[in-house]
Formats: structure tokens, sequence, C-alpha cells
């Protein structure tokens, strides 16, 4: 596996490493949000962890590919032999198929020319390997200590010590920006959206199987996103953090990103972030399969990828859905900033047949937005005009892309302005996009990046390169029939008052018939309280300056204006206590 020298840039990307330790939490939205455990669980460092690695003779450090398992090797095995101890290393790299073979094998997953999708693969991460050879190797007879290290030692089911390396998503695509990884049996890194392409549709998959399958048995844990600094704990610790985890209140690590549309609200309203940048137009709240879980013992942090949990605890934290979704979270929230930004694409997702025979996807993009800030007269795209002729509407969108001119929007897609608190409904197949101004929380099915963009104002992307669009696929999927009254009739949703309190109101906001999931909201001065019924929710507070979340056992989880948090089914029950001077209002999705 490539990895880069020190003297090279390891990462690239304006976002701050998450800090080793959290000296308090901030007024206001953490970007840094983590659940407690007892103290002194968490260690940090190469000297600690060769204390620890010392006491074994035989060792496996697997992980993530994308952790730095070269420059790892090189400091433990400095402060190792310093201990006087003699060290034989022994690479997983060393028994994968060759380069070309891999790509062979995989080259029906990878999308072939296509820029931005393939199909989700089926294969192991066994398959990456001459198997012969790896479950053959031995241990080094004539060292104190011999390890094997990188991506898949555990399958040489060695008896002895076994560590793993995690690393949060967005670091191994900030590492491959700056071509300091590459790909999984790649001899170097290529151009970063291809080899994101192959970490959705490939890499990440097989990887995810085999954490799945060893997670219950590794004695250490290291969050490998400092190369220089690790930070680990216990296995046993770990898995019980989870365990209380999946039986609590908690929010994932959010992070975010800029774009050719992004804007000023985020970067304006959240605390903690580098101003030095031209815009952010994402904050990914609750993307499973990217975000990570940070976990806090004595002001230290380590974070683990929100996968562990769903493959440790699926059932305590999806109650009634689990027989359907099994360790797949079927909801996430983000946000689109356009404040003082661009538009949106005019875009479209796939229907569920499309998503499911085209890129191997279980169930599909189904979207909301619910406006949770404007500013002068914003407006959404969402729905067609009624004199819409599907084939002038390609023709046009073909000629603009062929001749670099501009497309008439206006022509063929309605424009609706939006107050705080809309909620308009995209199902699949529907045309749509934010325009300028807006703070759109977007509530959605779990895919996040089967966006057909058809027609993107002309501009090209941050990199300076044409933006790509998939016209013919927009195409194949969109219905030509929501347009005009549909639009306005089944699209927009209606509050419907459900139950009222003393002070308090439920509002049942209905999305669309073909959508999985529902949205209520809550409205209180003082405060509500709440049974899951099994099910788990996902809630932001849309309105109001903090709430806190008391449990039956009288323990408190606070949580501030926009910030998203998990409820799992194993909950139970809780009571929000508004800790606002006016009234909070509180949004929640849940599956239907």
């Amino acid at each position: 596996m490539h990895t880069s020298p020190k003297n090279r840039e390891l990462r690239r990307s304006d976002q701050y490493l998450l800090p080793v330790s959290k000296s308090h939490s901030p007024e206001g939205y953490d970007i840094y949000p983590s659940f407690k455990i007892d103290d002194n669980l968490i260690f940090t460092g190469f000297e600690s962890l060769a204390d620890k690695i010392k006491e074994y003779r035989i060792v496996t450090i697997d992980g993530y590919n994308g952790a730095f398992f070269d420059i790892f090797q090189e400091q433990l095995d400095k402060i190792l032999r310093q201990k006087g101890l003699s060290i034989s290393w022994i690479k997983s790299s060393g028994f994968y198929k060759s380069p070309s073979e891999i790509r062979r094998m995989t080259e029906s997953c990878t999308g072939g020319d296509d820029p931005l999708f393939g199909k989700r693969t089926s294969l192991d991460l066994k398959d990456f390997f001459i198997q012969e050879k790896l479950f053959s190797v031995h241990p080094a007879g004539d060292s104190d200590i011999c390890i094997l290290i990188g991506p898949g030692s555990a399958l040489a089911a060695w008896k002895g010590l076994l560590i793993y390396i995690d690393v949060p998503k967005n670091e191994i695509q900030y590492r491959s920006r700056a071509g300091s990884v590459s790909n999984l049996g790649s001899e170097a890194p290529s151009d970063p959206k291809e080899m994101y392409k192959w970490f959705y549709f490939v890499e990440w998959v097989v990887l995810n199987k085999h954490k799945n399958h060893i997670l219950p048995s590794v004695d250490l844990f290291i969050d490998g996103q400092r190369p220089e600094l690790p930070v680990w704990m216990k296995g046993t610790t770990l898995r019980e953090a989870l365990s209380h985890m999946s039986h609590d209140v908690f929010r994932t690590r959010p992070w975010f990103e800029p774009g050719v549309w992004g804007g000023t609200w985020i970067k304006n309203n959240i605390p903690g972030l580098n101003k030095d940048v031209p815009n952010y137009a994402w904050s990914f709240e609750l993307i499973t399969p990217e975000n990570g879980l940070i976990i806090e013992s004595s002001s230290l942090l380590f974070e683990i990828s929100f996968d562990c949990l769903m493959f440790q605890h699926p059932e305590a934290l999806l109650g009634d859905y689990f027989p359907k979704f099994r360790d797949y979270f079927p909801i996430r929230f983000d946000y689109l900033d356009t404040f003082d930004g661009g538009n949106l694409s005019l875009q479209c997702h796939p229907r569920p047949h499309y998503i499911k025979e085209n890129f191997g996807e279980t169930i599909t993009q189904e979207e909301t937005y619910y406006i949770l800030d404007t500013k002068d007269n914003a407006n959404v795209y969402l729905g067609f005009c009624d004199n819409v002729v599907p084939e002038d509407f390609r023709k046009d969108l073909e000629e603009s892309f062929e001749g670099n001119t501009r497309f008439d929007s206006g022509k063929y897609i309605l424009r609706h302005p939006v107050r705080k608190h809309d909620l308009l409904l995209i199902p699949y197949g529907t045309i749509h996009g934010s325009g300028k101004n807006n703070l759109v929380l977007e509530i959605s099915t779990t895919p996040y990046i089967f966006t057909f963009k058809m027609y993107d104002w002309l501009r090209p992307d941050l990199d300076g390169k044409p933006r790509s669009l998939n016209i013919a696929r927009g195409m194949d999927n969109l219905f030509f029939d929501r347009k005009g009254s549909y639009v306005t009739e089944k699209l927009i949703a209606r509050p419907e008052l459900l139950l009222t309190g003393p002070d308090w109101q439920l509002y049942h906001l209905p999305t669309h018939e073909t959508h999985t999931y529902d949205v209520h909201r809550y409205h209180f001065l003082t405060a509500i309280e709440v049974e899951t019924n099994n099910k788990f929710f996902v809630m932001t507070l849309v309105e109001g300056k903090t709430i806190d979340i008391e449990f039956s056992n009288g323990s408190l989880r606070s949580f501030s204006y926009a910030e998203t948090f998990v409820i799992p089914a194993a909950v139970r029950f809780f009571r929000v206590i508004n800790r606002s001077d006016s009234e909070a209002i509180l949004l929640k999705a849940f599956m239907k």
C-alpha cells in the first residue's frame, strides 16, 4: 500500500483534525460531540502501545485502508527496539493479488469510464489476497515479537494480540486528495474522484464486512487519524461503550465541506470551524456510512466509525426495523447552505429498481427539504410546469450542455418561495434543487451520492473542472406528471395537528406516499414526554437555544440549536426539557 514520506503533505483539507482532548463543551453547536465514559479508559502515544504489545510474542495489526501503516510500523519498531526487543514484521500487502488482477476482478463494479458511479461489489476482503500464501504465513521463530500488519491481517488467524486501526472516512478522503494513500491493492494513488468511486463501491464494502467479522475479538482499537499520535482503547472498553450508546441518545461527529454553490450560514453560525475557506456547502450531520462517533474519557477523544455501533447493536438501535434493515441505518440528515451562495444543480434521484439494478443499492434516495433559515426571497426549484414536453426538455438540456449555453429553467421547472419551517417533499424521480439563500436541513433515506445533475448553471467545480452531468440517467428516472397543481398539493407538506397539551403541540408533516419515512414536529414551552414504542428517531432542534433530554434514571443530555441526534429504539421513554426563554421546536424523522 502506498504511503507518503513524512516530508510530503499527508492530508489536503481546510478542516481541522479532531483535537486529542476536549477541555470544555462550547455554548451552542458542538462540532466535536462526544459520548462520555468513565475516566482513564483512553490512552495516547506509541510508548503506551509498545508497553502493551511487548507482553505478546505474536501480534496482528489490522485496520482500514487509508491508515498510514508504514509510519505506524516505523514509530512502533523504534520504540520496541529501544526496549531491547527484536521485531519481525510481515506486511499483509505482500500477499495481495497483482494490481492488474484486482482491477480485472473488480471491473464490473467500478463503472468503467463513468466518473461517478459503479455497482456495489459482492466480493470479500479475502478475494484480494493470494489466499494460500496469506493463510499459511507463520510467525518468525527467531524474534521476540512477530507482527503481521496491514488491512486484512486478521485473515491469517494468528493467535495473539489483535489490534485494529480505524480511520474516519472524511480523513481518508482528505488523504486521497493529498495523494498520500492509494486504493486497496493499488501501487499508487489516482485521481481523488476516481479513488472515491472505488472506495464507495468496492473498498469500503469489503473492509466493512471484514471489520464486522472481527470486531468482537479485537483486543485494542486505535484511532489512526493522527499518524504521530495514536489514540487507543481496549476492545472490551469500546464494546461496552457501544453497548451503552445503543441505549442512550447520541450525536455523530459532523463534518463540513465547501462546494461550488456553498454559502455563509454555517461559517457565520457554527463556532470552532476554520473560517479561512471560500464557503461551506454541506454539514454532514448524520450520514452513517461516513460519519464517526466520538468517545470521551478524562477529556481525551477517540473516534470510531458509526459502522461499529451498527455491527454490534443493530437491534437495540433500530428496534422494530431491525428485521428489515439489519445493520444498515436507513435515515440521514445533512445541511445544504446556499446563503449568499448559488443554486444547487437541477437534479433528480433514481427510482428503486434503477438504483438496485445499476448500483447495487437496496433502497433509493428519498429526500425532503426542511427549511431551517432563509434570507432575501429564497426559493426552491421543485416539479415541472404544466406545459412541459419531455422531448423538448431533454433537447434543451443537451444543447445547453454541448454548446455551454444557458438553459431556460423557468420554461420547464416550477420555482417556489420558501420560509423557515417549510417542508418540501422530493420523492425519487422528482426534478428539484435548492435556490440561493437557504439553509436546508435535508432529510433522506441513507443513500447519498446518487444525484443525477441535469443542469448546473454552466459553472465549473472548485477544482476548475466541469461538473459531471447525467442527463440521460435523469431522463430515465424522472416523473413528468409531477407538475403544476400536483406539486403544490402533493409535494409541499401541510402541518396537521395531532396532539396538544397545556403548553405543547405535536404536528404531523406528511411526506409523500412513496416516502418510507415520516416527519413530526413538537412545539413546546416547558417540556414534552415521548415514548419510542420500539422505534428509533432522528431529531434536530430547529427553534430554540437548548434542550435537555432526560431519561428515567435521571440522567441528562443537552443539545443546542441545529444539532441533530439519534434516539435508539431501546431508549423506550424520554423527557425533553426546554431551556430556552421562548418556544422550542423539535423535528423528528422516523420510518413509516
